[in-house]
């Protein structure tokens, strides 16, 4: 058992913790927001993940794991101190590592004893060998201190399952002593460990999450030439799908990716490919490709509607996807900025996302527009003239196409995730436009059907 101290209780930090603790070691998690911190010690998670929770208020009680603001004393003995604080995308597209060099000059000035330092944040690559040296320009007691890389690939509603069951571990270090502290913190878990130097395992999380922001966006791209040419995209999917060098995940067409992830390490990598003087021709195109994405729905619904000013605008699901309450780079958050815009009165539904996102778009009036969250899909679809699926929660794949057609004023449906199938739409009457689809062409059978997974 090791003693542990997790700067940053984020989808990260937090989450990271909570399952050291739920592995055997001493854990104290430490955040700056006090509010937070009480709000932990009474069993309650501030994000909404499947099963954290319940994780948390086990080895709370067990005493394995604590919450405090207090920085000083959980670094001052612990053996490793995981850096799980946020690295935003700035302006140009860089990341902001302002809380990661802040938590580091906290623990130089705070650490008593040999630690090693573990980032788990991700950042740009050479970031643990600059991290590593302010530690040492601020280090205050003759301790030796070291720095590692340590990744993570969690999705964000699945994140404990992801970390207690990874399919690796990456870890990157520079001596024998780190290498082995780490190995020996992830051996309860009994996963595989892909063992590199720091810069090696900063560029696999890039490299990862860059890949399947690609995946992403070529599918979307061929989703939008089927359109043109009459090919239906989930019978290609389903075609590609048995082609294990390509595998059955990520080719599932929609409106973009988003979530904290994929936008932000897109953006990441092209920057420091464009510091080091190269040009990432293919992680650019993604981009581009995902930013027209994420509007290709309201622009079919302007050319079908000679105005959305004083329509009912049904708007089904906020957050990037189901399963969590993140609203980071959503595609609501694109597409109904520009509804308020054009004078829609937007009914909203999200099981969860509908207070985040009154954070930024309180209920009321919005320019010309007004917006009201509603507690069920029904309350959305009630005369309303037209809608918008942006995400698949469970409670919109279960509205059938008859609901449409029996709530809604002008039964005419934009579906960003391609939840419904389009013989079914066509046979309840209503006018049904998704991605990538022709209307009126054979469907994948249910039965068939791969889980084609996006993020």
């Amino acid at each position: 058992m090791y003693k542990i101290a997790v700067a940053g209780t984020g989808y990260v930090g937090l989450v990271a913790g909570v399952c050291f603790a739920e592995m055997g070691h001493q854990v104290t998690c430490v955040d700056i927001d006090e509010n937070k911190v009480n709000l932990m010690k009474s069993g309650i998670s501030p994000i909404y993940e499947k099963d954290l929770q319940e994780l948390m208020q086990k080895n709370y009680n067990t005493g394995r794991i604590n919450y405090t603001t207090n920085y000083q004393a959980a670094y001052k003995d612990a053996d490793a101190v995981f850096l799980g604080v946020g690295t935003p995308e700035k302006a140009d597209g860089s990341a902001d590592l302002s809380s990661i060099a802040t938590v580091a000059r906290q623990v130089a000035e705070s650490v008593e004893k040999d630690c090693l330092v573990v980032v788990k944040s991700t950042v740009p690559v050479g970031t643990n060998d600059k991290v590593e040296q302010f530690i040492q320009d601020f280090l205050v007691h003759n301790v030796n201190v070291e720095v590692a890389s340590n990744p993570e690939f969690l999705a964000q509603g699945s994140a404990v399952h992801d970390t207690l069951h990874a399919e690796r571990i990456i870890i990157g270090t520079e001596t024998e002593w780190a290498e082995k502290i780490l190995k020996a913190i992830y051996e309860p878990f009994h996963l595989p460990i892909v063992s590199v130097n720091r810069r090696s395992a900063e560029m696999i999380k890039y490299a990862s999450n860059d890949f399947l922001a690609l995946k992403i966006s070529y599918m979307n791209d061929i989703a939008n030439l089927c359109e043109l040419v009459g090919a239906d995209i989930q019978d290609v999917a389903k075609g590609m799908s048995y082609d294990e060098r390509i595998g059955a995940k990520f080719l599932n067409a929609g409106i973009g990716y988003g979530g904290s992830c994929f936008p932000k390490d897109t953006q990441a990598l092209d920057y420091l490919a464009k510091q080091n003087g190269y040009e990432l021709k293919t992680v650019k195109a993604g981009i581009d490709v995902n930013k027209e994405q994420k509007t290709v729905l309201y622009k079919k619904a302007s050319n079908r509607l000679i105005t959305f000013s004083g329509l009912k605008v049904a708007v089904l699901g906020l957050t990037f996807k189901p399963g969590t309450d993140d609203l980071r780079e959503a595609p609501s958050l694109e597409n109904i900025p520009l509804l308020l815009e054009q004078g829609s009165d937007v009914y909203a539904y999200d099981p969860v996302g509908a207070d985040n996102f009154a954070k930024v778009y309180p209920e009321g009036l919005h320019g010309k527009g007004n917006i009201t969250y509603v507690d069920c899909v029904e309350d959305a679809l009630q005369d309303a003239n037209v809608c918008f699926v942006f995400t698949e929660w469970g409670e919109v794949k279960a509205t059938t196409p008859q609901k449409y057609q029996e709530l809604m004023r002008t039964p005419l449906v934009y579906d960003g995730r391609n939840i419904y199938d389009v013989e079914e739409m066509k046979q309840a009457k209503v006018e049904y436009h998704s991605i990538g689809r022709e209307p009126g062409k054979r469907q994948v059978t249910k039965e068939s059907a791969y889980d084609f997974q996006s993020t």
